[in-house]
């Protein structure tokens, strides 16, 4: 039996859910990346012009979420070694290291929020 077994599976199952995570905003920027296709084929059938400001705000944006995704994994990946050693160890320390946490949902609240304000600027300008 591997000792402290259920702590080490409870590890792991959290680090696969930042990668699923992870490769859901990945998918989700490579969508956005390729938003210009969408808009291209909007703005023509509303017979009005193509904007491309907005066009390379879609691709930096989807760019972007590509690489946040990216370092979600790579955080994802230190975190799990950093527990595994963590859960290995005799000693008791304290839970800790919440800073690139706090800095990826910071992110992707940002990211929400310009999405909400670049789709609804979108909208109004079909309008």
């Amino acid at each position: 039996m591997i000792p402290r077994f259920t702590d080490h599976a409870a590890n792991e199952r959290t680090y696969l859910a930042w990668v699923r995570t992870a490769i859901a905003v990945m998918a989700f920027g490579f969508l956005l990346e390729r938003f210009d296709i969408f808009l291209y084929y909007v703005t023509r059938s509303a017979s009005q012009t193509h904007p491309v400001l907005h066009v390379r705000a879609s691709e930096w944006l989807g760019l972007i979420l590509l690489l946040f995704g990216a370092l979600i994994i790579l955080f994802a990946t230190l975190r799990f070694y950093r527990n595994r050693t963590l859960i290995t160890s005799e000693e008791s320390t304290s839970y800790g290291g919440t800073f690139f946490e706090r800095l990826m949902a910071s992110s992707l609240i940002a990211v929400a929020v310009f999405l909400i304000v670049y789709v609804a600027d979108e909208i109004f300008a079909l309008n």
